[in-house]
């Protein structure tokens, strides 16, 4: 199912993302957590792609076996930065065969490790280029999503870039964007605003990470640029040891934040799950009785 048209239909989504794993350990966790998952009926999953095509073989491997062992729908996110421009329509062929109906078109990180990295000649540098690389080979063979940022991409100078170039990958052909966490709903609020004045109309899925390790998420906030509000700080530093109380904190925080994102009509939450199950399930138990009726029969 194209999440696009989903949309389209005015249904609220509800989805999860996964990174696959390393080992066979990891993995074996990972298909637990959706099974754990499935139960929820979400309108689609997906599986993040590594810096610089790390995880190619991984996430293809993932992909399908979701797509074929599980049932789910199934969105492959597909990073540019480190493919040429014929090795992009490789992988898309491959998701073609293999009835994957969904893109994430992303521009992915400049590997870390390779200070001297430069793309393929030829090939896409940003999301924008492999929005249109997708549209002009595969037409509406899928829908494509791409990445927002409500509080900017760290390399962004102010918002007016942050949505002149978001606009950008909408005209390519986006259907729909996920964005990065946040955890104060006003930056998305305020975002949102900005592209309806702007004239982008695609529907912006808020992305939700729920706090079970606050160390690392200290560390992902930092490398992406989100606000971690300085009272959810006061309360976390004191017990960033006990993991118990992290996620029970964190957990409450982010059903607060759900309640309010679902009481101002946004058009579906996708959770940042990193591969567990337990406080996405709670979230949602706590949420469940607002989240709209989700018919993707309709």
């Amino acid at each position: 199912m194209k999440i696009g048209e989903i949309l389209k239909r005015g249904v609220f989504s509800v989805s999860f993302e996964f990174f696959p794993p390393k080992t066979e350990e990891g993995e074996r966790q990972l298909f637990e957590t959706i099974t754990d998952l499935k139960k929820l009926k979400p309108t689609f999953v997906s599986v993040t792609y590594g810096a610089g095509g790390s995880t190619r073989d991984r996430t293809r491997r993932v992909v399908k076996r979701i797509h074929e062992d599980v049932g789910l729908n199934v969105m492959a996110h597909l990073t540019c930065i480190a493919h040429g421009r014929e090795d992009l329509i490789e992988i898309l062929r491959d998701y073609d065969k293999m009835g994957i109906d969904n893109i994430l078109a992303l521009r992915g990180d400049v590997p870390r490790d390779r200070p001297d990295f430069r793309p393929p000649e030829g090939g896409c540098r940003y999301a924008v280029e492999l929005v249109r690389l997708i549209r002009e080979n595969f037409g509406d063979r899928f829908s494509v999503g791409v990445a927002s940022y409500p509080e900017g991409h760290p390399e962004s100078p102010n918002m007016e870039w942050e949505i002149r170039f978001f606009k950008e990958k909408v005209m390519a052909g986006a259907d729909f964007s996920i964005t990065q966490m946040f955890f104060d709903n006003s930056y998305y609020y305020e975002f949102v605003d900005l592209c309806q004045k702007s004239g982008i109309e695609v529907p912006v899925i808020p992305g939700i990470m729920p706090i079970t390790n606050f160390r690392q998420i200290k560390k992902f906030a930092s490398l992406c640029g989100a606000t971690i509000p300085q009272s959810l700080i006061e309360k976390m530093e004191p017990v960033e040891d006990r993991p118990e109380e992290v996620e029970k904190i964190g957990v409450e925080f982010a059903i607060k934040q759900c309640e309010d994102l679902i009481s101002n009509g946004v058009p579906g939450l996708h959770f940042y799950t990193l591969n567990r199950s337990r406080a996405t399930l709670r979230i949602y138990e706590a949420i469940k009785d607002l989240v709209p009726v989700r018919d993707l029969s309709a």
